[in-house]
């Protein structure tokens, strides 16, 4: 059987079983990348070394290309998540069609994860003013003044979201109006969308005051902010947010605000 086919069923079983559409993107996108990368064949010709290989390249010379422009190299997570996607779709030929398991032979790379920096109050409050206020800038009369921007109601109600909940930036991303009731504080993290909850199971998490009057106030401006079933948070253009286009947002409030490292998951 063909690499290429095999990858079909193997996520065709995968999305049977239940597991999140994330997940199943995920694996998706791996295995098709080291497809590119080794050519279609047989899976019986797969070696050890066929996988090893990929992810040497992966470390030394692949050069990915991002929504926000960064050149930095694959993290060491980053390649582990690959050797997962290994063990499991070669674990899955192993069992339904008997072919050598070349991934059980592939140590488990190492990385090594650092404590999350958080933002002081001062921080917070830089942010959320840079949420509302565009930079300071002068008239020809030398007249300093700011503006108020268009988007400073659901900037500030994404961040104190993003704070109070500690929601990843896909799970944020995939909440329709529908997922937070406003007078509890209750948001619905739901598994089965992408960008959703993992391991099987929704989950649920709460917003303070301050947040739920920040996404009210910024709902009512909003022509469909009464239809349940619209994402909760879109871009200018109208459009749904992603865990991209979400991320330049954060780093661009954080530039403005001058927070350094500031991304949506600190």
């Amino acid at each position: 059987m063909s690499i290429a086919k095999s990858i079909d069923g193997f996520l065709k079983f995968k999305t049977a079983e239940g597991l999140s559409q994330r997940t199943i993107a995920s694996y998706e996108y791996m295995l098709n990348h080291w497809l590119k990368y080794i050519g279609d064949r047989s899976v019986s010709e797969i070696q050890a070394s066929d996988l090893t290989g990929y992810m040497a390249w992966l470390r030394t010379e692949y050069k990915p290309v991002r929504f926000n422009g960064s050149k930095e190299p694959l993290s060491a997570k980053s390649i582990r998540n690959v050797w997962v996607t290994f063990r499991s779709f070669f674990g899955w030929l192993h069992v339904e069609f008997k072919y050598t398991n070349p991934a059980i032979e592939i140590t488990a790379p190492r990385f090594q994860t650092h404590p999350v920096e958080t933002f002081t109050k001062e921080d917070v409050e830089k942010i959320l003013k840079a949420c509302v206020f565009s930079r300071e800038s002068q008239t020809e009369e030398r007249k300093k003044f700011v503006m108020r921007r268009p988007s400073a109601n659901r900037d500030q109600a994404i961040v104190l979201m993003l704070l109070d909940t500690g929601l990843r930036a896909t799970e944020l991303c995939s909440l329709t109006i529908n997922d937070v009731d406003l007078k509890t504080g209750k948001v619905t993290i739901r598994h089965g969308v992408i960008g959703g909850a993992k391991g099987g199971k929704g989950r649920t998490v709460y917003l303070g005051k301050v947040a739920r009057k920040a996404v009210w106030r910024y709902l009512v401006g909003r022509e469909d902010g009464d239809d349940p079933r619209a994402p909760l948070f879109i871009s200018q253009a109208d459009r749904p947010f992603n865990k991209d286009s979400l991320r330049v947002l954060i780093n661009r409030l954080g530039s403005r605000a001058e927070v350094k490292k500031t991304y949506p998951h600190k």
